[in-house]
């Protein structure tokens, strides 16, 4: 142990009585524990932590100033039965005598130490090695430990006393219990305390208020807050008690304290007077002059605080910081950032004292971020210097302009992009441009500016190759978005080629570029009629590999698929893509803009088809917030299907034809959207008595098409014209690729030719096999838009059993009413595992998941996993309709 500090006096003794070796009168306030505010909230968790750590020997209280150190040692040193010596440490105890004096004296105020062996410090710089031996003798021999409590330890500097500490505490044995209350870290060896298991630690986090802390830190101010504005103000402040306390204080005297709260600019407040006082005026002005440059970052490491400041002493400036608790966090691998309030205000102060200087800054920083490779911070630094150009640039070079076009809510890069002004400039950012307003569905616009870039690309050269890939990109969604194929082949081939002359790294890194270029492409074919080919694009983009980047694509080239099975007359396999695509929509936070708008309408005609009239209404209503001014033709055409056979069920001939009619446009027409749009309008003829008008309507149907093929033939052999029906039929072009949808309704129209021309037995047959194929798939409305012809058929014995309980009622239990016709439950077989019953009989009692994961002893994961299965095999992709559907099913 060192006996002294080096002094050229040697030892006196006191001035007098009641002084300290200096000479000057002890103060008395310095050894009283600081009363506790009538706005104090007692925070039982720290307190408890705080009797646990009774157990130790050393127990340290580190945090930034304002974080409620002192008050926590103090409430909870108030309450104990334990002798404890209080001392608020002040700047002149840096003399290790004066130190040690006021330790003694704390000791003796508190009854800890009696007068006699131990001494008193005579001499200011230095300190008697009997002394304190003596001293730590005298502690290691009482029958109770004494708790010294060392406020404000940080403003102890001297190497020698933290040696003399660590002397003293580890003779006094269990007679001691030393608190350090310190925003720095001590020169104590803390490593050593660590690994034997004497020293307990409660640092900045557990410091930090919880939002319900803060509830009540509110309330003692006279405000009462929702949650959501109280967790708001945690998550800014940090839970820092200061600023909490401040914020409360300004709110109160505010009229609508929750707005000022949500709103109040940090660098107009007393939170500022207190910063800019207690941390960044006491650094020295190389360090002041770091944190105001490094301010306009998110996060930092040296080198970047480096490349701001232009010097090279920024990593022992940070760590400094960092270990002062000057409200710089540490974030792991030499990344840094500032406290929320801490970097507005040093923002504020910026702009202050270095005016003009924050564009520059962040021009720095954008070119030191791209050189490592950070696109989004590097695009979010060029933006907020209004450097265009370069954020634009740095998007293209990294063949990330998908991202502006992905839909995902946690990427902002879009929202980075929404300042930027019209007008003239690189290849790079009239391609942002161009993706933005394609985006919006500003085809005008967008157009424009994709225009412009492909002329100034004119030219290839191979170092331009990531924006013309990026022009092939967006071409293939102008393509999509006008409806022409020949448009968006051109542009896959061009990507195909390019593809090859981008770096390899750049084309794994974006996996959204590939898979936009295809769902772009497979929808364009769709509207063309290309099934197959639509089909094979599609299909690849769905099954790749999951992840946020290709969220969006994957979810629409599964609604899409959904529409190409419920065209090609395979109700369930729509169903399930589109059940599988709504819900992956919802659980990614994707937007209706998305294809979950095309799920929905696939799941309203599929309802329209099963005569689940409401529910498809309801269907039709959730897509009926479709973005104003959406251009692409798909969904707008598949809405027009959906509504149109929905109105015709209901008898509403002249709106379905209006609902079929809407602008649907394109370079070239659809031809199933044509036929589809045609057979309705000949059924309002029909409907309205005009058949000649109705067979008019139908001479654009083809066999082509063998969904509206069918319905076409339907309507010709209504209005009496069965060689017409029968040779529109005989032209329906299957491959195998057509489903019960089109099948069963096809042996309808052959069955009722055949009833009509007398073959009873082969309308009977075709009938049966009609009702076997559709009660699969739960297929009504073909049945019940055939007419009077098929009742006499379907009340014979062998028909009644295929449609009883499905289609007809069945024989009702004894004592049971008929069930409606409407509510009759499908005969599609529903096997739930013993778990999904589980799940399910707790979601029919209004449980919330995290109710039914606790009653069931699982984790919410997994009960999300049994819900997901159960929607999936009910069909259904709300909670209400699995309750209903497995009533209907008699599982409940």
């Amino acid at each position: 142990m060192a006996e002294t500090s080096s002094g050229g006096e040697g030892p006196r003794a006191p001035v007098a009585p009641g002084t300290d070796p200096l000479g000057d009168p002890f103060l008395r306030s310095r050894f009283a524990i600081p009363a506790r505010p009538a706005t104090f909230v007692r925070r039982q968790r720290l307190v408890e932590h705080l009797d646990q750590a009774l157990r130790t020997p050393l127990t340290l209280l580190n945090g930034s100033a304002g974080a409620g150190k002192t008050l926590l040692a103090a409430d909870w040193a108030a309450g104990l039965r334990l002798p404890v010596a209080w001392l608020s440490v002040e700047e002149g105890d840096r003399h290790p005598g004066v130190f040690w004096a006021y330790v003694v004296q704390a000791l003796h105020a508190a009854g800890a130490l009696e007068s006699g062996p131990a001494g008193f410090p005579a001499d200011p710089p230095r300190v008697d090695g009997r002394l304190l031996a003596t001293l730590a003798a005298e502690l290691n021999d009482r029958d109770r430990p004494v708790v010294v409590v060392l406020d404000d330890y940080d403003r102890v500097s001297a190497p020698e006393i933290a040696e003399q500490l660590e002397f003293v505490l580890h003779h006094a044995g269990r007679g001691l219990h030393l608190v350090l209350v310190t925003r720095t870290e001590p020169l104590l060896p803390l490593h050593r305390y660590r690994a034997a298991g004497e020293l307990t630690e409660i640092r900045a986090a557990e410091l930090a208020f919880t939002p319900e802390e803060a509830v009540t830190l509110l309330e003692l101010h006279g405000l009462s807050l929702p949650v959501a504005a109280v967790s708001a103000l945690v998550d800014r402040t940090r839970g820092w008690a200061v600023g909490l306390r401040l914020s409360a204080l300004a709110a109160r005297e505010n009229a609508d304290p929750e707005l000022y709260l949500k709103e109040f600019e940090a660098e107009r407040s007393t939170i500022a007077d207190f910063l800019l006082a207690e941390v960044l005026k006491g650094q020295t002005e190389e360090t002041q002059d770091l944190l105001l440059r490094v301010s306009v970052l998110e996060r930092f490491c040296p080198e970047l605080a480096n490349a701001l400041t232009g010097r090279t002493d920024a990593e022992p400036l940070l760590v400094g910081l960092h270990r002062a608790n000057a409200f710089v966090e540490h974030l792991g691998r030499s990344w840094y950032r500032l406290h929320p309030l801490f970097g507005e205000i040093l923002r504020a102060h910026l702009r202050m004292r270095l005016p003009g200087l924050e564009p520059e800054l962040h021009r720095r920083a954008a070119r030191w971020l791209r050189s490592a490779g950070f696109l989004p911070e590097t695009v979010a630094h060029g933006a907020a210097a209004g450097d265009w150009d370069a954020a634009a640039g740095a998007l293209v070079d990294d063949l990330a302009i998908g991202r502006l076009l992905t839909g995902v809510p946690s990427d902002d890069m879009a929202q980075l992009f929404s300042t930027m002004a019209s007008g003239a400039g690189s290849p790079e950012t009239e391609l942002v441009r161009a993706a933005r307003e394609l985006a919006r569905y500003d085809l005008d616009h967008g157009l424009a500016s994709l225009r412009h870039a492909e002329e100034q690309l004119a030219g290839h050269t191979p170092d331009r190759a990531a924006a013309q890939l990026s022009c092939a990109l967006l071409e293939t969604l102008a393509a999509r978005l006008t409806g022409c194929p020949t448009r968006a082949e051109r542009a896959a081939e061009a990507a195909d080629a390019l593809r090859r002359e981008v770096p390899r790294h750049l084309l794994d890194k974006h996996p959204e570029l590939p898979a936009l270029l295809l769902t772009h492409l497979g929808s364009v074919r769709l509207w063309a009629g290309r099934f197959e080919e639509a089909r094979a694009a599609l299909t690849a983009v769905a099954g790749a590999p999951e992840g946020a980047a290709t969220a969006m694509p994957r979810e629409e080239s599964r609604s899409h698929l959904a529409l190409l099975d419920y065209l090609n007359g395979w109700l369930g396999r729509a169903e399930r893509r589109a059940l599988a695509a709504v819900s992956e929509a919802e659980q990614d936070g994707l937007s209706q803009s998305s294809g979950s708008g095309i799920g929905r309408l696939v799941l309203a005609a599929v309802a329209v088809d099963r005569h689940e009239l409401d529910r498809a209404q309801a269907l039709l209503d959730e897509t009926a917030e479709l973005p104003a001014g959406t251009r692409d033709p798909v969904p707008r055409a598949g809405r027009a299907l959906a509504t149109a056979r929905l109105l015709l069920v209901k008898g509403r001939a002249r709106a379905a034809v209006e609902a079929s009619d809407a602008a649907v446009s394109g370079a070239v027409s659809s031809p199933w959207a044509a036929g589809h749009e045609a057979v309705v309008t000949s059924a309002a003829h029909l409907a309205e008595g005009r058949p000649d008008e109705a067979a008019e309507a139908l001479r654009s149907v083809s066999g082509d098409q063998p969904a509206c093929a069918v319905e076409a033939a339907a309507i010709q052999l209504a209005a009496g014209r069965p060689e017409e029906a029968i040779d529109l039929l005989d032209s329906i072009h299957t491959q195998g690729g057509t489903g019960p949808a089109v099948t069963v309704r096809a042996a309808l129209v052959r069955a009722q030719a055949a009833e009509e021309a007398g073959d009873s037995a082969t309308a009977h047959r075709l009938v049966a096999r009609a009702l076997l194929d559709a009660r699969r798939e739960r297929l009504r409305r073909p049945f019940l838009d055939a007419g009077a012809w098929i009742r006499p058929l379907l009340a014979t014995a062998a028909l009644h059993e295929l449609a009883a309980g499905w289609l007809t009622p069945g024989s009702p239990v004894h004592g049971e009413r008929p069930r409606p016709e409407s509510s009759l439950p499908p005969l599609v077989a529903v096997e739930l595992s013993g778990r999904e019953r589980d799940v399910l009989e707790r979601l029919a009692r209004m449980m919330s998941t995290e109710e039914i994961a606790a009653d069931l002893y699982l984790s919410v994961n997994t009960v999300k996993t049994h819900l997901k299965s159960v929607y999936r095999k009910l069909a259904v992709n709300r909670r209400g309709d699995a309750v209903r559907r497995a009533r209907d099913l008699r599982l409940l």
